[in-house]
């Protein structure tokens, strides 16, 4: 019987008061060099680092869970519901991976549809594949939030991403809400 394959799930975007929040799933053929926490990162490394990580990737994928996903059924569980998302587009069969995902919670889909699977605390620092997925998933929500600058002009969504950085909350209190906000979230629920 062949080794199990190693899927790396990590997630963007929990901590933010605007946009989607993604994750990515990685099964990594073979190592990557430079390739660790996305956070530790310039964003020109991680630009560097997709073409790298896809191509020594047997699998990689890309799910998301919108803001009136998040809205909904809460940030936790949005994050599970991306993570999901992610896993599925692989189209692998429970029995043939290991699930290894970033943090201290195992999404309890995982067990609910038969994976195997370990939570990592600091896993991005410990999981090649964790790691591969941080990059995958930062770089994709920092592009779509990038776009959302020419869409939402004066917020800053290209240079703060959506977190409540201080200028962020300069603009949410001058501008007013977008679709983009999380209506959930504190921050944002003052100004509706």
């Amino acid at each position: 019987m062949s080794e199990p394959l190693i899927i790396g799930i990590d997630e963007v975007g929990r901590g933010c008061i605007a946009g989607p929040v993604i994750a990515a799933a990685v099964v990594l053929n073979h190592p990557v060099a430079g390739v660790r926490d996305s956070k530790k990162l310039s964003a020109h490394k991680r630009g560097i680092l997709v073409p790298q990580i896809q191509l020594a990737s047997s699998h990689y994928a890309v799910g998301e869970a919108s803001i009136e996903e998040i809205d909904n059924i809460n940030i936790l569980q949005a994050t599970f519901l991306a993570m999901r998302r992610a896993v599925e587009a692989l189209n692998l069969d429970p029995q043939q991976a290991i699930l290894k995902v970033d943090g201290n919670i195992i999404p309890p889909w995982c067990l609910d549809q038969g994976w195997t699977a370990h939570a990592l605390i600091g896993g991005d620092d410990l999981e090649p594949a964790i790691a591969a997925a941080s990059i995958l998933a930062k770089e994709h929500r920092d592009a779509f939030m990038t776009s959302q600058d020419a869409v939402w002009p004066g917020y800053g969504f290209g240079k703060h991403k959506g977190y409540g950085t201080a200028a962020h909350m300069k603009a949410l209190a001058t501008l007013g809400v977008t679709p983009l906000h999380r209506r959930s979230f504190a921050p944002v629920a003052k100004y509706l």
